[in-house]
């Protein structure tokens, strides 16, 4: 990772997490739910969707509370989906970032009610006046993110990959699945909220050229295509206490993934190409003044966990 990549995400990170930590106050509310509300989003984590709302808004010349308010938001609604995905009844994770799951260190019943008030706030945030000055503008990144979190982007996705499990099968066994629909799947689950992260910024800065706004979705989609990959690869290839989850459950659960499908090389091979289509995107509109955003797609190709 480049020096300047990590300070500027560490710097983004903290002031994410300065702006979370104001809306997670107590004041009066119920202690234990806060409580584990605050676990659940400050157990660590890359912060890489808030990154890229504040950098694709500075793209447009937007920083200050706007772009930081829309970065805790998607933050919120990514924390809460890492929450309900653990649960017993989902992927009964105990271990998340290294540390225990929100269900263990609380319970279940507290963690679902965590995760409902981290989702439900998001959208209180996005509808604040400090958000936008504009109603419009407002109204369009709540659709934008309800549209990314629900039934057609993140939680629609989540259902496929249960039933990629085999959880709905009569014979409990996981269907066989091609790389389009494991591509749509993941681009569901895990590429949603990475595209709006990545067109916050314009949706912010709007009316945007629609060059830009295009390199912006091609820069989202492709990035959560190789962001998908890489958590693939890690699956098989991680080690539990590096990449601060279990590993290798995937296969033992029998369900095909991009890597099983394309082999460990195409799959590797694949990240390459997809991660220099991203480049190759931004440079066409926004040039060197995209670096910031390029630095993610070298980030993702080479982390570990």
């Amino acid at each position: 990772m480049r020096v300047e990549f990590r300070a500027r995400l560490e710097r983004h990170a903290s002031a994410v997490e300065g702006c979370l930590g104001g809306l997670l106050s107590e004041r009066g509310r119920p202690e234990r739910l806060v409580a584990a509300m605050r676990h659940a989003v400050f157990t660590g984590g890359k912060r890489l969707r808030p990154y890229l709302v504040l950098e694709t808004a500075r793209l447009f010349g937007l920083d200050g509370e706007g772009p930081l308010r829309v970065a805790a938001a998607l933050e919120a609604v990514h924390c809460y989906s890492l929450v309900h995905d653990d649960l017993p009844a989902m992927d009964n994770d105990d271990l998340r970032r290294g540390q225990p799951t929100a269900h263990i260190a609380f319970d279940e019943a507290t963690a679902i009610l965590a995760g409902d008030a981290l989702l439900t706030m998001a959208f209180a945030i996005l509808a604040d006046r400090r958000t936008a000055p504009r109603a419009s503008t407002r109204s369009k990144l709540v659709a934008a993110l309800a549209e990314a979190a629900g039934l057609d982007g993140m939680v629609g996705g989540q259902m496929l990959d249960l039933a990629a499990e085999g959880r709905f099968s009569k014979n409990g066994r996981p269907p066989r699945q091609g790389l389009s629909s494991i591509r749509h799947l993941q681009a569901l689950k895990t590429g949603a909220l990475i595209r709006f992260a990545a067109e916050a910024g314009g949706l912010l800065a709007a009316p945007v050229p629609m060059a830009e706004r295009r390199a912006l979705k091609t820069y989202g989609e492709a990035l959560g295509f190789a962001f998908q990959i890489r958590d693939d690869l890690l699956d098989i290839e991680g080690e539990a206490a590096v990449v601060g989850k279990a590993v290798a459950k995937d296969a033992r659960a029998g369900k095909a993934t991009l890597v099983s499908l394309m082999g460990l090389e195409g799959a590797r091979m694949r990240l390459a190409a997809v991660t220099e289509e991203a480049i190759a995107a931004l440079d066409s509109a926004f040039g060197s003044s995209a670096e910031p955003l390029v630095d993610v797609l070298i980030f993702n190709r080479d982390r570990d966990r």
